[in-house]
């Protein structure tokens, strides 16, 4: 069975300026794009990517950075009614923000380690695995 991960936006933002530990999001990648690891990110974590590569004009050029980063070996999952509910379950659990719990009902949903070096993280450890970076 292949190795199941999903990225948080959080790893990808450490990536892209090349931030501690990003080296395990570029070990992740390879993994994925020769097929020994499956990758998943949430819609609504690569939206938290759109926006901060923008906002804080981390690229040059945002739209080839854009048009790349849909090329990642990546799965981007959409959010189902069942999905939405899963994220709102564990918000009422947890102080974290609205994205992230999108970050952590999908790892669930696809029994997938969630990389991501954010620290908010540390309070669902005991409900899923994190890959720390």
């Amino acid at each position: 069975m292949k190795k199941r991960s999903l990225l948080d936006s959080y790893a990808v933002i450490a990536y892209l300026k090349k931030e501690k530990n990003f080296q395990v999001v570029v070990e992740r990648l390879k993994e994925a794009e020769s097929g020994k690891r499956l990758l998943y990110m949430n819609q609504i974590n690569a939206g938290e990517v759109y926006y901060q590569v923008r906002k804080k004009n981390l690229t040059r050029d945002f739209n080839k950075f854009w048009e790349t980063f849909l090329l990642l070996p990546v799965e981007f999952i959409a959010n189902d009614f069942e999905l939405v509910t899963e994220a709102a379950k564990i918000k009422s659990r947890h102080s974290l923000s609205f994205a992230d719990c999108f970050a952590a009902a999908t790892a669930v949903r696809e029994k997938a380690a969630i990389i991501t070096g954010d620290p908010e993280f540390k309070q669902l450890e005991k409900e899923v695995e994190i890959e720390w970076i």
